[in-house]
């Protein structure tokens, strides 16, 4: 049963935030209270760190979040005199175990991994605030410091003690360590605090000399500044400088020497001040490896991978790199079939294996993101040695990996860029290597490409092509030539295909081949080939008001495979024709045969409803997609458009026997079903007649003209093209 006190704490604080404050204050009072030099007793301690837990607690959870407030925090313990690192040490323990746990619930706006991200930053800010406390507290003890030393020259006997009795209450009661030197470098007088900096043991540091304490990581100029102070070149110096402790281990100061003289101005002593920072860097560092590793592989990540291949960049003359972008094929599958759980298991041991192929010098494994991973090498041997490490990541990825009882064999494709350094920027590299790897992904994956510039040319300009067609159609950069069909009984012209072009502005003009596709695959195909259809449908409506005699009775205008699958095919396709006021029977759609193999009655019902009023239905290029002709039967088509390839042979005399008996059998078939045959890519007259007398219907192609502009549609050249 509740006690009392606490039934009213509920009612008074329904989400017992006070009462978890109260016990994380409570285990921080705890923790620093025995290392606090403070004549308070716990509970007072507790008391007074209560306010600066509901702080913590406030900034947590604080829109936008600042973590500028733990700086007061740590500013707040020094001046509660918790000036001893191992306060630091502990509130940090305090803050990392217990904060998120009693100050982290409750909102459901922020992620148990934000909170985290955010505990570690109010950390930092935290070390941050207790070290400029502490430094503002050096500066101040330093002050008290020389006016001791300047009293201690005063001809008052009386003065002289009690600036001594001073000078020594702040050397033995400073939270800092304190130490004094002669000139010749050994240490006279040392402070409680400096010897347990270093280990707790007081002859280990009296009567030693200063440079005993040279360490392999001091700076050059440490010891310059040093002389120059001995030798009353200078006043103080101030440097970060490390030292050995008597166990061996480091200990990392801020260190402050200055020049003390005698009543004639004459250098007499040195005295040396000593923060204790080793807490502080040691969190740097670990603040330092999370953000620049990856936390799920422990591989350097992006940000760190990114340093040294700038660094590789800017080395000197000779020097060289290689690099392998590599993306696992099929990652995506076993993340949707295994869960994403499965698939992090499965990155760990593929970064483990990647690790275990880049162990020689100037080499380096980091993974970008997702399932994509980077290797560098360094050194004047490059071309041979990535070469070589692309073939060890391919094969230690060979063996199969067990996930949950199942294994799995991945495979790699790997882009490779290897060169000079000083020729190419980051984004240069990391986007050639990108188009690289995707090109062997697109060659079947499982291999490794090397960099081709003609090859990353041609992919750039694809993507300027791809991010520039939606304001080309807005700009009304396409326009349509049309070449003519002519009926090979009589050689009239029949009709005309719309084909669409692009007039780039940096390009020149582009033929479809170069961008259909790719607005095929941003489904801007839909928007464009609904343009082509109006402006084609009006041109045909123009042909019939102004060439009544005989003028083309036919237009057609090609469909995409998305175009069939949109659902707004037929309503359009009413919609264009209505507005135009053009017959159904005037307009021809063309359909690639490969599009309908397999095509079921969901895909074909658009077309046959639009073959029921009335407009024709073409299977363009027939013969390529190697379909059933028996399939013939069932699709709403009423022309073959015969593929060149077909045809070619007839270019030659005597033309290609076989080629006769199967463009023969062709047309035949199709008269037996109803359907008209036209055939493209005509380019001779002996090829024309060919066609004529085996039947076929109507042809295109240069011998009869090449696509132009509508107003050339009847000016047939009738000359061999070939």
């Amino acid at each position: 049963m509740m006690a009392p006190s606490q039934a009213a704490g509920s009612a008074a604080d329904p989400d017992g935030l006070e009462d978890r404050l109260r016990r994380f204050a409570t285990i921080w009072s705890r923790a620093i209270f025995p290392v606090t030099a403070t004549s308070l007793t716990r509970p007072e301690v507790e008391e007074h760190l209560l306010p600066l837990a509901r702080e913590l607690c406030l900034s947590l959870h604080a829109r936008p979040f600042d973590p500028q407030v733990a700086q007061r925090v740590g500013a707040a313990l020094v001046e509660a005199h918790c000036t001893d690192p191992e306060a630091l040490s502990r509130t940090l323990g305090v803050i990392d175990a217990y904060l998120v746990l009693y100050c982290g619930s409750g909102d459901p706006e922020q992620s148990a991994e934000e909170s985290r991200a955010r505990c570690a930053k109010l950390q930092h800010a935290l070390a941050a605030g207790f070290a400029q406390g502490l430094r503002e507290r050096t500066l101040a003890e330093q002050e008290a410091i020389a006016r001791s030393s300047l009293l201690a020259r005063s001809d008052a006997m009386q003065a002289l003690h009690a600036t001594e009795a001073r000078f020594s209450a702040v050397f033995e009661g400073a939270a800092i360590g304190i130490g004094i030197a002669d000139l010749d470098g050994n240490v006279l007088e040392v402070n409680d605090t400096l010897t347990r900096m270093f280990g707790g043991l007081e002859h280990h540091v009296r009567g030693r000399r200063v440079t005993d304490w040279a360490h392999p990581e001091d700076r050059p100029h440490v010891w310059e500044l040093y002389g120059e102070l001995v030798r009353g070149e200078r006043e103080h110096f101030r440097v970060e400088k490390p030292f050995y402790r008597n166990d061996g281990t480091v200990l990392w100061t801020n260190l402050t020497v200055s020049l003390l003289r005698d009543a004639e101005g004459q250098p007499e002593y040195q005295l040396a001040l000593m923060e204790d920072t080793t807490e502080r860097r040691l969190l740097n560092l670990r603040l330092r490896y999370e953000a620049t590793h990856d936390a799920l592989t422990g591989l350097p990540n992006r940000t760190l991978f990114f340093e040294r291949l700038e660094k590789a960049l800017s080395a000197g003359d000779g020097a060289r790199f290689g690099l392998c972008y590599l993306d696992l094929d099929g990652f995506k599958a076993i993340n949707d079939s295994l869960g994403h759980a499965a698939g992090d298991r499965l990155l760990v041991e593929v970064a483990d294996r990647l690790q275990s192929c880049a162990t020689a010098p100037g080499e380096m494994v980091a993974r970008l993101g997702g399932d994509e991973f980077v290797a560098l090498t360094t050194g004047p041997d490059t071309q041979r040695e990535v070469d070589e490490l692309a073939t060890r990541i391919l094969a230690v990825l060979a063996s199969p990996i067990c996930v949950d009882g199942r294994q799995f064999t991945v495979r790699g494709s790997i882009g490779i860029v290897e060169g000079p350094a000083g020729e190419r920027t980051t984004a240069e590299v990391l986007r050639s290597a990108d188009i690289t790897m995707y090109r062997a992904k697109s060659a079947g994956g499982n291999r490794f490409e090397i960099a081709d510039p003609e090859a990353d040319a041609r992919a750039i300009t694809r993507h300027g092509l791809t991010t520039a067609l939606p304001a080309a159609l807005e700009r009304g950069e396409f326009f349509i030539e049309y070449q003519p069909l002519v009926h090979l009984g009589d050689g009239s012209v029949h009709g005309a295909e719309a084909l669409v072009r692009w007039c780039h502005p940096q390009h020149g003009v582009l033929g479809p081949d170069q961008f259909i596709p790719l607005a095929e695959h941003t489904g801007l195909i839909v928007p464009l080939g609904r343009w082509v259809l109006q402006e084609a449908v009006r041109q045909a409506r123009y042909w019939q008001e102004r060439h009544s005699d005989g003028g083309p009775l036919r237009i057609n205008v090609n469909l995409s495979p998305t175009q069939l699958h949109h659902p707004g095919l037929v309503a359009d396709t009413v919609a264009v024709l209505e507005r135009s006021g053009l017959e159904p029977g005037a307009l021809c759609l063309e359909v690639t045969e490969s599009a309908l193999i397999g095509a079921d009655e969901d895909l074909l019902k658009p077309l046959r409803q639009l073959a029921e009023m009335g407009v024709d239905i073409a299977l363009d290029d027939f013969g390529t997609g190697y379909s059933n002709l028996a399939n013939l039967r069932r699709l709403p088509v009423s022309v073959l458009k015969l593929d060149r390839s077909f045809t070619q042979g007839m270019q030659r005399h005597p033309a290609d026997p076989v080629d006769l008996k199967i463009v023969e059998g062709i047309v035949s078939l199709a008269h037996s079903l109803q359907l008209a045959v036209t055939v493209e890519g005509v380019e001779t007259g002996a090829q024309a007649e060919q066609l004529r007398e085996l039947g076929c219907d109507t042809a295109q192609g240069w011998y009869y003209a090449r696509p132009g502009p509508p107003d050339k549609l009847h000016a047939l050249s009738l000359a061999d093209a070939v």
